[in-house]
């Protein structure tokens, strides 16, 4: 069932484009919205699954390692962490404005999928997802009081990290003294990558205690 989660991403990818095209963006708006409700209650589904700037990155990502451009380092002005609120408030500082001045929707979401491309372009997907994205803020803000979410069932973990190589948020680390994996919930994507490469099921979707 590998399949699954890219059927659903491909479809809400083509319902973002045609709320785009169809000037109905204030619709997608309300659906990031509800999704941070969801996000209390059973984790960042939004960022796995709906989000069109993670659906993208992830072509994108491999574009990026078949050319060899993609770095591993991370730029030490983005390592504060501030940069995603700050994106955030000049976000709806300028819709607003280009709404009363110009008379415009603009389209402000479709400008953040440009910039995740190119960010992606070069530095791993886990830069822009916690350090950039003004909507991934939000979402690890309210994904972090998760009632459900990926865990890691400790007595079955090997600690092979091949958890750690797939997961785009980083999100999942081997403790260097136990040699066990640990979910961070606020900025895990619930996605199922991690689960689908652990060799002995350790990962699993349940409740948080």
């Amino acid at each position: 069932m590998k399949w699954i989660p890219t059927i659903i991403r491909t479809v809400f990818l083509a319902l973002f484009l045609y709320l785009t095209l169809t000037g109905n963006m204030m619709l997608w708006l309300a659906l990031f919205a509800v999704s941070l409700i969801i996000a209390i209650f059973f984790g960042r589904l939004y960022c796995g699954y709906v989000c069109p700037m993670n659906t993208i990155m992830i072509p994108i990502e491999w574009i990026s390692k078949k050319l060899k451009i993609q770095t591993q380092s991370v730029p030490k002005w983005l390592e504060k962490g501030v940069l995603p609120w700050a994106f955030l408030g000049i976000s709806i500082v300028v819709m607003l404005l280009t709404k009363k001045m110009l008379h415009i929707n603009l389209p402000i979401l479709l400008i953040w999928v440009l910039i995740s491309i190119l960010v992606t372009l070069r530095y791993r997907p886990f830069i822009f997802h916690n350090l950039i994205c003004p909507f991934g803020a939000l979402q690890k803000l309210f994904g972090g009081f998760a009632v459900f979410s990926k865990k890691v069932d400790e007595t079955t973990c090997i600690g092979c990290r091949k958890c750690e190589k797939v997961c785009p948020s980083i999100s999942i680390n081997v403790n260097s003294d136990n040699k066990k994996a640990v979910i961070s919930t606020n900025i895990c994507h619930q996605c199922t990558n991690c689960a689908d490469v652990c060799p002995v099921s350790a990962i699993n979707y349940v409740k948080r205690k």
